[in-house]
């Protein structure tokens, strides 16, 4: 919301800019589609968000009123006013990329390879999936490359609700360009998989009381999703609630939030392995099979413990574990070179480390993690030290330029797909600058992504847009 002007100013912005862009694109000779959607995140500047349509969107329910002041006042640049580009061929490459790696996750000699390494309690096998896996990609000439998956990927309420407030600031914008899912099903797409993930572990019993569980959830800087949960289950008639940790309690062969039993928890923690004292209840209540926990230990592990990551960048390593060579073939150009630190590799990597990014291996929200060329000899030291660490390709992101304090700025992006059971519910981007993203950048923030095919360059080319 950072960086906003008024609807008036957007829609001239966007005409005087944009119009010109277009002519100078046409004659440059831009060819491709995925050049052409490169050329609009480099030269349209326009800003479609229309930010009274966002607040009814984050304001459906009256039980949320005053939600969109609250993250315009703590959050400001949790949304960036503009949207970004990607062609239909990257869009596909990046379904098919998804798809290949799930199929990686899916042999049994991959799955007991990745849970060799992880503690007992990812051994347990209760059925769930695990909701919202991000699949985060960087956009380079050599197509999108996989740069690591999470398993608790925030966001997708937000981002739909940020897709659906996007207005045509240029006359035929939208019919143009495509969004990457049907914006109008989301919640109903959104809630099915929770419902799936009940009835891999309780059968057809119909959804109980769903807690969302984080540590000191009001202290969150992702709170107000959590706030849009609750009311996309209170859509499908599931009680629900936001729960702190903490409060939860394990007696009598039940997970309690005060005088409530909690049937199915929506796992926010960050304490991957339920390792720590405060989430004691939660691990109990897990380990004897009385909750449904998603996304649960055993996900992270098989999924997006960054080890994985060497696995599926080598080669070798895959044909052992049987993958089809057309499979590697696709994996081995799209995911970053990964080895893990070591202390033989030490030297090596230290001396060629502006080749590489670093982050440890059960790391999150980019914390911790390092570009090799800002990384300094002392953090370098810990590093060795934490031996969990692992080294990746250094994939530079592609850039969105927009319109920050009427000056034109470069940010970073990175596009992240949020995937279910192998398939792909809604792609979106996040803007930033500095080495990682980091929802503090002016004009920065969650952006929608749409797609552009080459019907998208002809209704441009015949010059309907902008003028």
């Amino acid at each position: 919301m950072a960086g906003d002007h008024s609807d008036e100013e957007s829609s001239k912005r966007c005409e005087r800019v944009d119009g010109g862009f277009y002519e100078s694109s046409i004659g440059s000779g831009v060819k491709s589609d995925s050049s052409f959607a490169e050329s609009l995140n480099r030269g349209c500047v326009c800003r479609p968000l229309d930010r009274g349509r966002l607040c009814r969107e984050l304001e459906a329910e009256p039980s949320l009123a005053g939600l969109c002041d609250e993250i315009r006042r703590t959050r400001p640049h949790l949304f960036s006013a503009t949207a970004v580009f990607i062609s239909r061929e990257h869009f596909e490459r990046i379904a098919k990329i998804t798809a290949a790696v799930e199929s990686v996750f899916g042999l049994p000699d991959y799955r007991e390879l990745a849970l060799r390494r992880a503690p007992r309690i990812a051994q347990l096998d209760p059925g769930p999936h695990g909701v919202f896996l991000g699949y985060d990609f960087h956009l380079s000439s050599q197509g999108p490359q996989l740069i690591e998956i999470n398993t608790n990927a925030g966001g997708a309420l937000l981002n739909t609700a940020l897709a659906r407030a996007q207005r045509a600031c240029c006359r035929e914008m939208f019919t143009a360009f495509e969004p990457t899912a049907d914006l109008k099903n989301l919640e109903h797409v959104f809630f099915d998989m929770f419902s799936k993930e009940w009835r891999r572990q309780r059968g057809v019993a119909p959804v109980g009381r769903v807690a969302v569980v984080d540590d000191h959830p009001a202290g969150q800087y992702l709170y107000p999703e959590m706030r849009l949960f609750e009311r996309l289950f209170a859509q499908f008639n599931a009680e629900s609630v936001i729960a702190d940790a903490r409060d939860l309690d394990w007696r009598e062969g039940r997970l309690w939030h005060g005088t409530h039993a909690v049937d199915l928890a929506y796992n926010r923690l960050t304490d991957f392995y339920l390792e720590e004292p405060a989430h004691a209840a939660l691990r109990a209540a897990y380990e004897a099979g009385a909750v449904v926990l998603t996304p649960h230990p055993r996900a992270h592990a098989l999924y997006a413990d960054k080890r994985n990551l060497v696995t599926l960048s080598d080669d070798n390593a895959l044909a052992t574990l049987g993958v089809p060579v057309e499979v590697r073939t696709l994996l081995r150009a799209a995911i970053p070179r990964t080895e893990t630190v070591t202390l033989e590799r030490a030297e090596t990597l230290w001396r060629e480390r502006r080749k590489f990014f670093f982050k440890p291996a059960t790391g999150y929200g980019s914390k911790a993690a390092y570009r090799g060329d800002k990384l300094t000899h002392r953090v370098w030291q810990e590093i060795l030290r934490r031996e969990s660490y692992v080294a990746q390709a250094l994939v530079i992101p592609s850039e969105r330029r927009l319109e920050v304090d009427h000056s034109e700025t470069d940010l970073k992006l990175d596009v992240r797909a949020y995937v279910y059971d192998g398939m792909i519910q809604l792609v979106a981007a996040r803007l930033y600058q500095g080495q990682t993203t980091n929802f503090r950048t002016p004009g920065g923030g969650f952006a929608p992504v749409f797609v552009v095919g080459s019907e998208s360059r002809n209704v441009l080319d015949a010059g309907r847009i902008c003028q």
